[in-house]
């Protein structure tokens, strides 16, 4: 995949939010780290569940949703900011949906392509492989 330069990579997981933005050219893109942000920790994903029983998911779960909602919160707000133009995001399976579920309509236009694959912690050489392998 060309990757802009400019272009914001997110990493997430259920946990972690980790970010890098394009500092190369399309071509050759070279990954710089950028310090994450402060979430906001009271959002509750999937419909504000806050409690959990049999038929409900457990609280770690909750937390989990959660973070992806607060996650794309801040994607949004950065987004319709106009302080991220292009956007790639790279997430487990579970948490990329959920990040779906709560992308703005500009944050969709602002996603060049999301990955299902988890890569928080890896290095950049890593997430560019990745990127490629995916083309």
């Amino acid at each position: 995949m060309l990757l802009p330069h400019g272009t914001i990579i997110a990493l997430v997981d259920g946990q972690h939010l980790e970010l890098y933005r394009n500092t190369g050219n399309e071509a050759e893109p070279h990954l710089a780290a950028l310090p994450a942000p402060k979430l906001d920790e009271h959002n509750h994903g999937s419909g504000g569940r806050h409690y959990s029983s049999a038929g409900n998911p457990d609280e770690h779960r909750q937390q989990e949703d959660g973070h992806a909602a607060g996650v794309a919160a801040w994607l949004n707000g950065e987004v319709l900011a106009h302080r991220i133009e292009s956007l790639v995001v790279m997430a487990d399976p579970r948490t990329l949906g959920e990040l779906r579920r709560h992308y703005h309509v500009m944050t969709e236009r602002a996603v060049l392509k999301d990955y299902a694959k988890n890569l928080v912690g890896r290095p950049p050489e890593r997430i560019i492989e990745a990127l490629r392998e995916h083309n």
